[in-house]
Order: structure tokens, then C-alpha cells, then sequence
């Protein structure tokens, strides 16, 4: 039996059960929270409104809150993210020497994609640090990336309309969204201009985890140092990338099986 901590904050509580809530029974109102926690209307929405700013909840058009996509990640993931974020942060920081630019690795989760790993440019105009950050997969460069290597109906089933209730002003188009995926797919990258955040062009390419797809890394810059003449080298110094992340992951998974084999034995 586990004994609440005497140093317990209530709003930190609430904020985590809440969370639960979301995951485990879907869509509530501020008016069913308010009565679920014990507090009254606006601590619930303002505890609501948190969880929507940090992706643990979203907001519908019908003013219910639905779990967000961190809430909504696949099971299993995060222990596979754990290893991916280290054997891929010391590959990130060569990339990152190579093309001058700030570069990530994202994992992709539904329709969502979440970086969870990210080495930022020494230049002083550069792009951020974004791990931790859950962006809709359709818009980013790693998510189209990714989004591509799926079959067309795995596509279609992650765009149906009612998957989006509450959200049709976010879902893509499939027709144009396909067009897209063929184009993709034929080059080997993606390129996200000014999608998810103004100001900001980024190309990504999928890292494949034992011949599956199971991540993209990036490079991402400000759009007015994009160009066109770059291009060839961020696809090269990203093609380099992708396939020494890949290398080093096998071995670690392999490494990682051989340990489980003789701990059985």
C-alpha cells in the first residue's frame, strides 16, 4: 500500500489524477472535473488549461477535454525512447558540428510525434531546444518522414474522421496529404517550411529500428539561412546520421538481448 508523501502538493495531486482521469475514461467537462477532484469550476479549468499547454489534454469543439497525445503515447515506447535518446544524442552532436545547425530525433506516437532527444546549434540565431515538445506528425518534417513509410490504409485509419472528433479544423486533407507521402518517399526526406512554427525550416529523415520504422532525425534552422544550394548537403549529413543511429542501436539491442538470453539461463 502506498502512504500519501506528508509534503503532498494538492494542485500537483490533482494535476496527475486528473491526468489518469483522461487516459482512463476519455472526454470530461470542466463541470464533471470540478465534481470528480472536489474543487470548485475554475480551479478545474485552470488545472484543464495547464495540462492543454504542457499536451496532456485537448480541448474539443464542443468545449470538452480529451487526452492529449502525451497522455495518448503506445505503452512499451518509453523504454525503446530511453535507449534511442542516448545512442542517438553523441550521432545529433556530430550532425550538428557537420551542417552548423541545431538537429533532433523524434519518435512517432499516433498522429503525433514527440522529440526526445535534441542538440542545439552554437550559433546565435538558431533553433531551440525541443525535447520534450509533442507536434502534430503531419506537419513536421520527422512526421512526414515517418507518416510515409506507413501503408496507405495505416494512414488513412490515423486520419478518419471520427479519430479527429474535436479537432476537424486539424485534420489534414488525405488526398493532398497522400500526394505529399509519394513525393516523400521517392526523395528519401521531408521538409517541414514554416508549418509548426514561423520562421523555421527543418528536413527530416527516417532512422529505422530492425528494419522497422521507429524514429526520424531532423535538422532544423531559421528559414531565412534555408537554401536551396544547401539542400544536398543536410540530405547527405542527414543520410550519415540515420544510418550511424541505426548501426549503433542494433548492436545495443543486440547487446541487450545476449544480456536477457544469459540472465534466463
Amino acid at each position: 500500500m502506498k502512504n500519501k508523501p506528508s509534503y503532498a502538493l494538492q494542485s500537483v495531486d490533482h494535476a496527475l489524477q486528473l491526468a489518469v482521469i483522461l487516459q482512463v475514461e476519455g472526454p470530461q467537462t470542466v463541470s464533471a472535473v470540478a465534481r470528480r477532484l472536489g474543487v470548485a469550476r475554475s480551479t478545474a479549468h485552470r488545472l484543464l488549461a495547464m495540462l492543454v499547454y504542457r499536451d496532456f489534454a485537448r480541448q474539443g469543439a464542443d468545449r470538452r477535454y480529451f487526452p492529449g497525445p502525451v497522455i495518448s503515447l503506445e505503452s512499451g515506447q518509453s523504454d525503446l525512447s530511453a535507449v534511442l535518446r542516448e545512442i542517438s544524442m553523441p550521432h545529433l552532436q556530430v550532425l550538428v558540428d557537420r551542417v552548423g545547425e541545431s538537429a533532433n530525433v523524434m519518435v512517432l506516437a499516433g498522429d503525433h510525434i514527440r522529440f526526445i532527444a535534441s542538440v542545439e546549434s552554437s550559433q546565435a540565431f538558431r533553433v531551440g531546444n525541443r525535447e520534450g515538445m509533442v507536434l502534430a506528425a503531419h506537419l513536421t518534417s520527422g512526421g512526414k518522414a515517418m507518416l510515409a513509410e506507413l501503408s496507405a490504409s495505416a494512414r488513412a485509419e490515423l486520419y478518419d474522421v471520427e479519430r479527429w472528433e474535436g479537432r476537424d479544423a486539424e485534420r489534414p486533407d488525405l488526398q493532398s496529404l497522400e500526394r505529399e507521402m509519394v513525393t516523400i518517399r521517392r526523395q528519401g526526406f521531408a521538409i517541414n517550411r514554416d508549418r509548426t512554427e514561423t520562421g523555421v525550416t527543418a528536413i527530416g529523415r527516417v532512422v529505422r529500428i530492425q528494419d522497422r520504422i521507429g524514429a526520424a532525425v531532423a535538422v532544423s534552422m531559421p528559414t531565412v539561412r534555408f537554401q536551396g544550394a544547401r539542400l544536398s548537403d543536410l540530405v547527405s549529413a542527414l543520410a550519415v546520421a540515420a544510418r550511424d543511429i541505426e548501426h549503433s542501436l542494433g548492436d545495443a539491442l543486440e547487446a541487450r538481448l545476449r544480456q536477457t538470453q544469459r540472465t534466463a539461463t
